[in-house]
């Protein structure tokens, strides 16, 4: 069963995400077109006109070299939608993340199930186009302690990578994987499935395991993985790197929107430098870039004769996804929303069409056990969203405890003390501050009696409430949205179709928050 819920009413995302959602007239100007079906044909008309025949051959050429290295047979879903990619009424809807190991958190895979759903959903409106799901694999990011660890049913998994800390400063893609059978693969449940263990225990590096792993598991929707640190692609990055390296262009536009941000109230994401550059060193250290620091000529140099030395940051990757691909909508998280919304002038800077930008779904999983404790708490699925207390007071409502409130008691002791008062003041003003002493006195003790009150009254129902509290803590980790910590294989042991309910459950343009009830 499926339910859904608008995003502002979890109270678990930012409020310049929920008013995007609600077409917030402040933040107009920082997008282009909104995230709407009825979008779509004027978005797929701008890129048409501007997306080269050239691109398009030098991406499905790498693409087809990425697959072939992977070896083996490619999901035929896969194929297939590499042949699309080669017509000019072909378009892909993207989503990045970075390399979590086993996948990382639930969100990663809502991202791509989106992705997939908004494809599929697209073809059926406009049937005379196609549409390629792609998960552009952060491969350069260099964050290695971000993605080296995942929980699974109370254990923290981890991997201090190939060599230990000495090994790492580079892009992540490019690690090699020695270490992570013994402190990790070797530690898994044996229940994993094999193919969880088999996309590592068969790659040369973490982009290939990644995206061995993405295959398997979204294969036979299509999905199409991207790595984007290739020598062959990254001649496309020249004209960004020479704008970049001689104007310093990202940084301008930037700062300017990161103004008017501010202004319509909000907060800008990420921090623009004054290069958006890092630099791919000999030993293959990702180095920032800082003006002056290199000689201009020789950084121009490079640019032209070794592209692949360049690596984007933050604020220019998203250009170089959208130089690169045939895109139309990018599919993100709330952060991602926020800081694509600082980065529509550097794409008009480069005349490159800045895309749909959508949230993606997100979720909430409950199992059918967990269901029914909810359900024998008197709750609904939608309830859980609500604070502890105030779930407290409605379950206590419904087990017929007695709401202990003390509110009238304090007003009358109040309103007789202010009587003492008066009369102290006629006849001994010296005895008002006394007076006052003891009225707080007399109203603290009020509320240390509520309190011990309220306490016995719940004591009829601890177990209920303890049940409560448990399940909250479960259902939203450490205070968060489950997705945000929960591994996908914390599910997908107990339920093996859950990708497949994944996709036929969500709807990516209604914009709403689901939460799914195993059936």
């Amino acid at each position: 069963m499926v339910q859904t819920i608008s995003y502002a009413a979890t109270g678990a995302f930012s409020s310049l995400l929920t008013d995007y959602i609600a077409g917030a007239p402040a933040l107009a100007s920082f997008y282009g077109r909104r995230p709407e079906l009825a979008a779509f044909p004027a978005q797929i008309a701008e890129k048409q006109a501007a997306y080269p025949p050239e691109m398009r051959q030098r991406l499905v050429a790498d693409l087809r070299a990425q697959y072939a290295e992977l070896g083996g047979e490619i999901p035929p879903a896969v194929a297939a939608n590499l042949d699309l990619l080669a017509r000019d009424t072909t378009f892909t809807i993207t989503t990045g993340h970075q390399l979590n190991l086993l996948t990382g958190p639930l969100y990663f895979v809502y991202k791509l199930v989106t992705a997939i759903k908004l494809s599929q959903e697209l073809k059926a409106a406009y049937p005379q186009y196609d549409f390629v799901p792609v998960y552009w694999l952060a491969t350069e990011d260099h964050d290695f302690a971000e993605i080296n660890s995942f929980p699974l049913f109370g254990k923290t998994y981890s991997w201090a990578g190939p060599g230990g800390a000495a090994g790492l400063g580079g892009p992540v893609g490019r690690l090699g994987l020695q270490g992570l059978e013994e402190e990790l693969l070797s530690q898994l449940p044996a229940e994993v499935p094999a193919a969880f263990r088999e996309a590592y225990a068969s790659s040369r590096n973490l982009s290939e395991a990644t995206r061995r792993l993405a295959t398997s598991l979204f294969g036979e929707y299509g999905l199409v993985c991207l790595d984007a640190d290739r020598p062959a692609l990254k001649q496309a990055l020249k004209p960004l790197l020479v704008k970049e390296l001689t104007e310093q262009f990202s940084n301008q536009a930037v700062q300017a929107t990161d103004a008017r941000l501010v202004a319509a109230g909000y907060k800008p994401q990420v921090y623009s430098r004054p290069l958006n550059l890092f630099f791919i060193t000999d030993e293959g250290q990702r180095e920032r870039l800082e003006p002056g620091a290199q000689a201009l000529a020789g950084l121009l140099a490079l640019a032209e004769a070794e592209p692949a030395r360049f690596s984007p940051n933050v604020v220019l990757r998203p250009v170089y996804q959208e130089i690169l691909l045939p895109n139309v909508a990018y599919i993100g998280g709330g952060a991602e929303v926020a800081y694509w919304f600082q980065l529509k002038d550097v794409f008009a800077a480069l005349g490159v069409p800045y895309p749909l930008v959508l949230p993606r779904n997100s979720a909430l999983y409950l199992s059918r056990a967990n269901a029914g404790k909810l359900a024998k708490l008197g709750l609904t699925a939608l309830d859980i969203f609500k604070p502890l207390a105030e779930l407290k007071k409605q379950v206590g409502a419904q087990l017929g405890q007695e709401e202990v409130s003390l509110a009238a008691q304090q007003q009358a002791l109040a309103a007789a003390f202010e009587q003492v008062q008066t009369l102290a003041q006629r006849l001994d003003p010296t005895l008002v501050k006394t007076v006052a002493a003891e009225a707080q006195k007399a109203a603290g003790s009020l509320a240390s009696l509520e309190k011990r009150l309220s306490k016995a009254a719940e004591a009829k129902h601890e177990t209920a409430y303890n049940q409560l509290t448990t399940l909250k803590d479960k259902l939203f980790p450490d205070g968060g949205l489950q997705e945000r910590t929960d591994n996908v294989l914390s599910i997908w042991l107990n339920n093996p179709d859950f990708i497949g309910q994944l996709v036929a459950a969500f709807k990516p343009l209604k914009l709403e928050f689901a939460v799914l009830t195993e059936g």
